[in-house]
């Protein structure tokens, strides 16, 4: 077994006993579950909310604090020092978290279509390309978070922090159509509300919009690169 394989095995381990993962589940599970009675066979809407909170939650909050911890911890500069690189650490720990993400939200798609009787995905390769390049920018915003935070604990603290205003204004707290026009023009262009739409119109089988996977791919390139230009190892 190589050094990457054996990293990746020791981490999934971490990340299935991380009581943040288990947050990360059952928050948008239960919130699938309790709204769903209201909702309307067919609909789709409450679905696709409920994975961009999964994907918020595991981008937000899981990956900056895990990676922040890590810096804090000495356990990156450690690595420096052995065959197995911190940056192997740290892309295993977005894929094993990438991994994550789909399996939420798998979850959540089955509950909906399943249990609740929500339309399954009209266009599931769409999705699966909104979803990729949705998760591609969430995550890159973890990352500055994790590249400049001081401890795993206010990588906690910025990522819950800024997660609220960025729900709120994606229109995972209220409908979208609910919410001042100015708002909600603004909102649709930050990645939870740009995950949120994209996801949608491919599960209702609504065209895909261009607009909203290039400015998802912009997201990820750019704030990606900014992650990589600050983040500290030590």
């Amino acid at each position: 077994m190589t050094g990457f394989s054996k990293l990746a095995k020791v981490e999934s381990k971490l990340l299935l006993r991380d009581p943040g993962a288990l947050f990360s589940m059952a928050i948008p599970l239960f919130i699938l579950v309790i709204f769903s009675s209201g909702a309307r066979p067919g609909d789709t809407t409450l679905p696709s909310m409920s994975m961009t909170i999964a994907a918020g939650l595991v981008g937000l909050y899981m990956v900056p604090t895990t990676l922040a911890t890590y810096r804090e911890r000495g356990i990156l500069r450690r690595l420096s020092t052995t065959p197995v690189s911190p940056g192997a650490l740290l892309s295993v720990q977005l894929i094993l978290q990438l991994v994550f993400a789909m399996l939420a939200s798998a979850v959540l798609v089955a509950v909906s279509v399943v249990i609740f009787q929500a339309a399954p995905p009209a266009r599931v390769v769409a999705m699966v390309a909104a979803f990729l390049l949705g998760t591609s920018a969430i995550f890159a915003v973890g990352l500055v978070i994790a590249a400049t935070a001081a401890s795993g604990r206010a990588a906690n603290g910025i990522g819950v922090l800024l997660y609220f205003p960025l729900a709120f204004l994606g229109g995972l707290m209220q409908p979208k159509e609910a919410m001042p026009e100015l708002l909600a023009t603004i909102g649709g262009f930050t990645p939870l509300g740009l995950f949120r739409q994209a996801v949608h119109d491919a599960w209702s089988g609504a065209a895909t919009q261009p607009l909203l996977l290039a400015i998802m791919a912009i997201y990820a390139l750019v704030i990606g690169l900014v992650a990589a230009r600050f983040f500290r190892w030590e």
